[in-house]
């Protein structure tokens, strides 16, 4: 259906439909409901933390406590991320949660006994890595979990509701708990969360373990180095998105210096701001979907730069507590406008091989990044105060943009864009829901065919492989020898065998010059089961086919 306006009116519907898809399935709803309680034990601890911290010396000890609670995670990580290859991911998910209980609630103890800060500090720094270990094994558990694609569609997106949920609801939650009984209440009630959580994954053991290939990790890193050697534009771009999380990472402990020592609110306040922050990045991810086919990036990334600067400046100018909480709104919306916008010239001038491994080079970065942005906080408020430190977050990444200069904006005019693709998968009914950085990543991943008139593209009874978009010419759909359909330029075929795994159930036929564009099974998969309202019309449309007009 190419009027979008449909989409709105049944995003309501098409949630509570994922949401019972999910919660139908017993073991993912165990896993997703135990999801949940992590990611607020994950964000309230860690702002719980930070505000402790600032309570015992200020913002140089918060910098330095959110310092040591980020470089072992950073250590760890890597090596935590294969473990769930090497055991059963459904016990070390389990393992997982278990460890973050205990050490929060004996974090939690030291705090109500008053132990000594850095006992606090370093039993903080517990949990903070451990749970490190869990998104990589759930991610190896649910599609062992799920019973057919659809299942596994909607626990993804309930996963990826989750953690946006999260961003907004467990920093005001750390907030009240704050306010009402302190920081060690905030790890007794997350540590509980967390033991639920243990209690809910136990009885679900997943898969055989698989052990990772010896020397993967030594052929990625070599890969890593020589790749930033050679392609200075991704270069640039991953400097510029550094330097984003370096922001955030200041902000962090920013946060209860502005709610305690600016302010003069309770220190649930830093929890607020925070939520504050996050809601701007949820509602900015609206915005985002005006740069799909985009061809130059540059303007957006700028008027994100200007948001979040602007944003900053005024906070330091004059500080209000309403005044605060609508800038940092304005700040979030800024920041998610430029991370998209930095990401997606990064997927642009990367090569295809490379992808994977500059993102993940970026997902280093990020952790660096923030434990870096702990440190220079403190050091920007002994030298000017609180305010001089909001002035420097908020020249931070505009500076970043000028070291890069005219580069940047060089990038953005020779980077390639899909723009043919991209219009066709617009068109398109099944990926019109699809957000920019999606759309413009598998329209990347089409591959062009040409066939001349009276060549078959599918034939009835084969495997289904892959999904096809017809760009010239016409095709015909018969069935058992039966005509049951002709396809034209902007519409495709091919997706009912992939969406129900079934063998084709007709043959495609060229009968004018055609240009087609295949997109493969997992790539169609992978998008179209992302997606809620992506996933309703291709279930749509291949219901509307299947019966008696439709194809393979």
């Amino acid at each position: 259906m190419s009027d979008q306006r449909r989409f709105p009116g049944a995003l309501l519907a098409q949630t509570g439909t994922v949401l019972r898809t999910v919660f139908a399935n017993p073991e993912l709803r165990r896993v997703e409901l135990a999801f949940g309680a992590f990611n607020a034990a994950e964000w309230a601890t860690w702002i719980a933390m930070i505000v402790y911290a600032y309570s015992q010396g200020g913002t140089t000890t918060s910098g330095l406590v959110a310092l040591g609670q980020l470089v072992p995670a950073a250590v760890f990580a890597p090596f935590g991320a294969s473990i769930a290859d090497r055991f059963r991911p459904g016990r070390v998910l389990a393992f997982t949660y278990v460890a973050m209980s205990a050490t929060m609630l004996v974090t939690g103890a030291a705090l109500f006994a008053h132990a000594a800060p850095l006992l606090v500090y370093v039993l903080g720094a517990l949990p903070a890595t451990v749970l490190t270990l869990a998104r990589p094994s759930q991610a190896t558990l649910t599609p062992a979990l799920a019973r057919n694609a659809v299942e596994l569609t909607s626990v993804n997106v309930v996963s990826g509701w989750v953690e946006s949920a999260s961003v907004l609801a467990a920093p005001a939650l750390a907030g009240v708990i704050l306010d009402a009984s302190g920081a060690g209440a905030v790890f007794v009630v997350m540590g509980g969360a967390a033991a639920v959580a243990a209690l809910l994954v136990a009885p679900i053991p997943g898969p055989q373990a698989t052990v990772a290939t010896a020397g993967a990790a030594d052929d990625t890193l070599e890969g890593v180095i020589a790749t930033l050697r050679r392609e200075r534009p991704a270069r640039l771009l991953l400097v510029l998105l550094f330097a984003q999380f370096v922001a955030i990472g200041s902000l962090d402990v920013l946060y209860p210096v502005l709610a305690i020592g600016v302010l003069d609110h309770g220190q649930g306040w830093a929890g607020y701001f925070n939520a504050a922050f996050g809601l701007g990045g949820t509602l900015g991810i609206a915005v985002t979907a005006s740069l799909v086919g985009r061809r130059r990036l540059m303007p957006a990334l700028l008027a994100g730069l200007v948001l979040w600067c602007v944003a900053f400046l005024l906070i330091a100018a004059k500080p209000t507590l309403v005044g605060v909480v609508v800038l940092l709104v304005v700040a979030g919306v800024g920041r998610i406008v430029l991370d998209v916008s930095g990401r997606t010239l990064l997927q642009r001038v990367a090569r295809s091989d490379l992808v994977a491994r500059l993102f993940g080079v970026l997902e280093g970065l990020s952790m660096a990044g923030l434990a870096l942005g702990s440190v220079l906080t403190a050091a920007f408020v002994s030298l000017g105060g609180a305010r001089f430190a909001f002035i420097c977050v908020a020249l931070l990444l505009p500076l970043a943009a000028c070291v890069a200069g005219r580069r940047l904006f060089d990038i953005d005019r020779h980077a390639t864009v899909p723009v043919v693709e991209i219009a066709l998968l617009r068109g398109f009914p099944i990926f019109a829901p699809l957000n920019a950085a999606t759309l413009e990543s598998l329209a990347r991943s089409l591959d062009p065919l040409e066939f001349s008139a009276g060549a078959v593209v599918i034939r009835e009874g084969d495997d289904g492989d892959r999904f096809y978009m017809l760009a010239s010419g016409t095709v015909e759909i018969t069935r058992g020898g039966v005509l049951v359909a002709t396809v034209h330029r902007g519409d495709g075929f091919g997706e009912v065998a992939l969406l129900h795994g079934t063998r084709r159930n007709a043959t495609c036929t060229v009968t004018e010059q055609a240009l087609l564009f295949a997109l493969e099974k997992d790539a169609f998969l992978e998008a179209v089961t992302g997606h809620p309202m992506s996933h309703e019309e291709a279930r749509r449309v291949a219901g509307e086919r299947l019966p008696g007009s439709g194809e393979s």
